[in-house]
């Protein structure tokens, strides 16, 4: 069956970016000009994707807005003559069919509370994509694509995109364990931060799933976990331990989170200088910038 759903989970609070997320989502907050969420529409759209299905909470419209038509903008666009940036506002509507689906207050926290709340949008037999709305990937192929690619091949119950860390930063991240004299990326666990000593590997898991419907269903059997939140590794744990496959494959590319600010500003400046517009002037600006006595200032 051909993978045309991602869930994007975009229900959190954003809390690290207060008072900038409390009237919006953090995956709104701008990558120079385009928010978070568009990058990650783009790279499920560009692997395939058909569907997208936002998991949302209270106070979220300015997201649903934006993925929908401006009438008022559009004419003002096009009254003054702003032919790009017209084109560029009417394609966003025309990305993939979108869909919103409430994460209420009812629901348990944790990164794996999106996959109860899309249950009923997940067919028997039926793979998605599923996404964490703050990390972010570059690479030639999508990292989305890459995974789908490794879930056609495997046919697992579970795909997890995962990529090397620096083994100082492994207790920031969930690792995985490999099974031995694996050569397919199959593993036996997913261990959430543990420390260096400890950690079965470096292999960190991002936001960049594919799961299966039996994901989803073992999410409504498996029990809250640390801190008393719903966490996929706990799930794909425990299919793990049954029998199931679960591969962890490594990406090609790059993985960067914007979670909190310092990451989030890392992010903004990787991406402005890979910008053919503005890159190079930017480069230009911060190299001055590093010059500049900061006791002058």
């Amino acid at each position: 069956m051909q993978i045309t759903k991602a869930v994007i989970a975009v229900a959190g609070y954003g809390t690290r970016f207060l008072p900038a997320t409390k009237n919006q989502p953090k995956e709104m907050l701008p990558i120079i000009d385009k928010p978070i969420v568009h990058y990650l529409v783009e790279e499920a759209v560009r692997s395939g994707i058909e569907e997208i299905i936002f998991v949302t909470r209270c106070g979220q419209s300015t997201l649903e807005d934006y993925f929908d038509s401006h009438p008022e903008l559009e004419n003002n666009l096009e009254k003054n003559g702003k032919k790009e940036r017209l084109k560029k506002i009417k394609e966003i509507p025309k990305m993939a069919n979108f869909i919103y689906v409430r994460q209420h207050s009812d629901h348990p926290y944790g990164n794996a509370t999106p996959l109860k709340c899309v249950a009923p949008l997940i067919r028997e037999g039926e793979a998605f994509v599923y996404m964490f709305g703050d990390d972010l990937t570059t690479s030639k192929t999508p990292v989305t694509k890459q995974l789908v690619d490794a879930y056609r091949k495997y046919e697992p119950a579970a795909v997890l995109g995962v990529q090397k860390v620096p083994w100082e930063e492994v207790e920031k991240y969930g690792t995985v364990k490999y099974k031995k004299k694996s050569k397919d990326y199959k593993i036996e666990a997913c261990l959430e931060k543990l420390p260096s000593n400890k950690a079965p590997s470096n292999n960190a898991v991002f936001g960049r799933f594919v799961l299966t419907r039996k994901v989803v269903e073992e999410a409504e059997k498996t029990p809250l976990g640390k801190d008393n939140e719903l966490w996929v590794a706990d799930i794909v744990n425990r299919l793990a331990r049954r029998g199931e496959e679960i591969v962890a494959q490594p990406i090609e590319g790059e993985w960067d989170t914007t979670g909190d600010p310092l990451n989030y500003l890392k992010a903004s400046v990787k991406y402005a200088l890979s910008r053919e517009d503005i890159g190079e002037k930017f480069e230009s600006y911060l190299r001055e910038l590093l010059k500049q006595d900061p006791k002058s200032n």
